[in-house]
Formats: C-alpha cells, structure tokens, sequence
C-alpha cells in the first residue's frame, strides 16, 4: 500500500485534513489499481480521471479517453468542492470512478475525498500513477485529444 502524500509536498492535504474534509467514516474504502485493472476498468465505461497538472499532461500524453480536471494545483492548492462540481458531471456519487496522477499520492488525497466525503461508494485510486503506465509502455495520446474540464463546471 502506498503511503500518504508527504505534507512537505503537498500542503494541501494538510489543510483538507485541519477543515475535516478526508477523515471520515471508519467504514470508507479507496480501492487501490494497478494498470492491467485501470485498462480494463476503463474499457468497462468506468471513467478516467486524470488529476495531474495541464502542464503534466501535455510533457507525457495522457490515457485515450480520460478526462483532464487537475486536483491540486502547481503550487499543491486545491479547492475540492469546485473540483467536485466538476467531477459530477460525468460521475455522480454512487457511480465508480478511477483516479491518476503522476505517481498514485496525489490521487490517495482526492480518492479518500471522493469516498468519504462526497458521497462516491467506489472509487479506484491507480497506484503507481502515470509513471507506471508509461514504463510498462501502455498507450498514451496528447493530452489536446482528451476531455479538458473546468474546475466548477460540469464536464
């Protein structure tokens, strides 16, 4: 199991775990992926998001069919509940969902919101990230080819 995101690298995470937003219920469950289940989760319909920066996304491609809505910013803010606006518009709470960013920490914080938080009963954290995806050499496209959301608003 991966251990959580190092608060000297995201602050943020920090400052959702001072407002309450990521300890929850006792009970709440992300459930941890490698890359052959996030293929054929995603061939399956269960959405891709991608939570990495725009900047991430156009340096190493992105998953075929993903959408883009970063979840911390360059400076490791994030706004979750404008992040969630967002992300409802193409997975409401009771839907599964699967969550990647570079190296799986990033996408531990805002599956644990997701679960706990906003009501989502399944959702895939991809636990080595883009970076596994790519050194087993999996299938990427430019990032300009996949769904770009807005924080706020609906995909």
């Amino acid at each position: 199991m991966k251990r959580p995101p190092s608060p000297r690298r995201f602050p943020a995470v920090i400052a959702l775990l001072a407002a309450g937003l990521l300890a929850g219920p006792a009970g709440a469950e992300v459930i941890d992926i490698d890359n052959a289940e996030l293929a054929r989760l995603a061939a399956g319909g269960v959405p891709v998001v991608n939570i990495r920066t725009p900047g991430e996304w156009k340096s190493s491609g992105v998953i075929a069919g993903s959408r883009l809505l970063t979840f911390f910013n360059e400076k490791s803010e994030a706004n979750p509940a404008q992040w969630l606006a967002s992300a409802k518009g193409f997975a409401k709470p009771g839907q599964p969902l699967i969550l990647i960013c570079r190296s799986g920490n990033r996408t531990r914080a805002a599956a644990q919101f997701l679960s706990e938080r906003a009501g989502y009963a399944t959702v895939y954290n991809v636990t080595n990230g883009m970076n596994g995806w790519l050194a087993e050499k999996r299938p990427v496209v430019p990032a300009e080819k996949a769904a770009a959301c807005t924080p706020g608003v609906a995909c």
